[in-house]
């Protein structure tokens, strides 16, 4: 049996309890809220979006952490790129990997209108085979792309840090299945059980774990 509430959209809260903390949250800005309708309208699971809260959090961990490189591996229509680009330092760039080419006109649409276009690269392909060629190493790190190949992006990407950066992993709960029996032929579960041990356990980063939306966890490398 489920320990969580679940559904479609992953609120672990009430809504009425998620709808205060929205509305007690820096607002949603503008252009965000126009992508997230486009995304509505055009693309296929557009539950995948970032939204407002947790883009807000996105954003103020950036601005905190002021990167000169951040690296994105999961694009999607962009959302949280944008997010992430807030905090990014007048000279940094954010490098945004995704398997889907068929998103890149939409992403750069909406890169160029945020202001930070110019220093937005994106990448399309595995991140497997991208990150080891990519010439720096980085401040911050948002992993949301494949969940399976979690563990595999956590090892390639640690060869590409700067001493405290900032490592965000999402969907690490997913969609509380990590605490329930593990279906016969679910081969994403036991994935993220062994990356969510492997993130508290391994001794070059310090982990925090956040119940928020499908769980998201911070991990700062020592």
């Amino acid at each position: 049996m489920a320990i969580f509430a679940q559904n479609e959209d992953m609120h672990f809260l009430p809504e009425s309890l998620e709808w205060y903390v929205e509305n007690h949250s820096q607002d949603e800005p503008e252009l965000l809220k126009e992508l997230t309708r486009e995304t509505h309208l055009k693309v296929i699971q557009p539950r995948m979006l970032t939204g407002h809260y947790q883009g807000r959090l996105l954003s103020m961990l950036s601005k905190l952490q002021r990167p000169k490189n951040i690296l994105e591996i999961g694009t999607y229509t962009g959302y949280s790129a944008i997010c992430l680009a807030e905090g990014l330092h007048p000279e940094g760039t954010l490098h945004t990997i995704d398997v889907n080419e068929e998103l890149h006109a939409m992403q750069r649409t909406y890169f160029d209108r945020s202001g930070a276009g110019d220093r937005i690269v994106q990448h399309t392909g595995n991140a497997l085979d991208i990150i080891p060629g990519l010439p720096l190493k980085f401040d911050l790190m948002y992993i949301d792309a494949e969940k399976k190949e979690y563990l595999s992006y956590y090892e390639v990407v640690m060869e590409k840090v700067n001493p405290g950066c900032l490592i965000i992993s999402d969907n690490v709960l997913w969609s509380g299945k990590v605490l329930e029996e593990v279906k016969s032929g679910d081969k994403t579960t036991p994935v993220l059980l062994e990356y969510n041990k492997r993130l508290k356990e391994d001794p070059r980063v310090e982990t925090v774990l956040l119940s928020i939306r499908d769980g998201l966890t911070l991990s700062r490398v020592l």
